[in-house]
């Protein structure tokens, strides 16, 4: 059986690109398609994948217009692979890998991050004004509407996810959850007592209201990440709250095995952060919204607030703090249920059954 693996761009590392090396091993064989690449992240992440490009490579500057100027390009880009050679392709899809065009006997299996946010639930929130944005958004919600009748099998990676897919694409899902690796530690902790936030510094991730909640109450809170948001959060914050920048798994999980609790502010779609957390026993205070809903136990695995303001989430510290100490097997026990092992039997079972039944 020929497999073939498509993400939008490897650039850089978050959960899908975690997800994308998953699949890399558990199908060592398969080629890598991607719409572009930086070669230094592909040598260390993905060092013995055939890793091919589309002629987006090529354009001078993709790497920093890629989110605006050229994605009615990266549309059109992606439908140019040529995939008739492969039995199956499994497209790991933030965006515009959904949208390959394969020949009928290929099946084409869709892990599906989200539908398309920025097109679709959260359209105003990425609006940057202007006739030529909106009409150039409104086209790519047509593509990405008609790109998802391509798919064969939708893969959701939480019940969340699977009731955006059913709503904007019209389409059933399976779920099969992220795979959740604990990161081995190894890193030198320069503070005590401290909570812990590993983002990205988007304007999404509600920093700003964690920033705002610890000023008031005092505590340590060390920010692990980078993103355009870095120099504004730190103008806000107090001398309490330190900003790490990006950081070596190693170090990460050096963060996390020490961390009072682990806290998201933010709606995620799954939440891999949390997760690796609790794989140390760590306990985690989360928005209560979006895959924190299927993943923690209020009680059990730590806590939920229930707006994103800067009160809701320092009431939800306080009570952290007055629960006392949490059973950090049973978190671990909780972050055990989404392990690797379980994410490629989960795939595994999922190519052979999609093989079988359109032979």
């Amino acid at each position: 059986m020929k497999i073939a693996l498509v993400h939008d761009w490897l650039v850089s590392m978050s959960g899908a690109e975690r997800v994308l090396i998953e699949l890399y091993h558990l199908f060592p064989a398969a080629p890598i398609y991607t719409l572009f690449a930086d070669k230094k992240f592909t040598d260390q992440h993905f060092p013995n994948a055939k890793i091919i490009t589309s002629w987006i490579q090529d354009i001078p500057g993709h790497k920093r217009w890629h989110r605006k100027a050229l994605s009615p390009l990266m549309a059109t880009a992606i439908e140019s692979f040529d995939f008739s050679d492969f039995d199956v392709v499994i497209s790991s899809s933030p965006f515009f890998s959904k949208g390959v065009v394969t020949r009928p006997h290929t099946r084409h299996i869709c892990y599906c991050y989200s539908p398309t946010r920025q097109l679709w639930d959260r359209h105003a929130d990425y609006e940057n004004g202007g006739f030529m944005p909106a009409l150039a958004k409104h086209v790519l919600r047509i593509w990405d509407r008609h790109a998802a009748d391509r798919v064969d099998e939708f893969v959701a990676i939480s019940d969340h996810v699977r009731q955006r897919i059913a709503k904007y694409y019209k389409r059933d899902a399976r779920i099969i959850y992220p795979p959740v690796k604990q990161l081995l530690s190894n890193g030198k902790i320069d503070f005590s007592e401290y909570y812990l936030i590993v983002s990205r510094l988007y304007p999404h991730k509600n920093i700003d209201i964690a920033i705002e909640a610890f000023n008031k109450l005092g505590y340590t809170l060390l920010i692990i990440g980078g993103g355009p948001e870095r120099n504004k959060l730190e103008r806000l914050a107090n001398k309490n709250i330190h900003f790490l920048g990006e950081l070596g798994d190693e170090e990460i999980a050096a963060y996390y095995k020490y961390a009072k609790a682990f806290i998201m502010p933010q709606e995620e779609d799954f939440g891999l952060t949390p997760l690796e957390a609790m794989s140390y026993g760590i306990p985690v205070l989360a928005l209560r919204r979006g895959g924190a809903l299927e993943t923690i136990t209020e009680g059990v695995d730590g806590e939920f607030f229930d707006d994103p303001i800067p009160e809701a989430l320092a009431d939800g510290i306080r009570q952290l703090r007055e629960r006392g100490e949490y059973n950090s097997e049973t978190i671990r026990t909780s972050a055990a249920k989404f392990s690797v092992q379980r994410f490629r039997n989960d795939i595994t079972e999922l190519v052979n059954e999609i093989t079988y039944r359109h032979n």
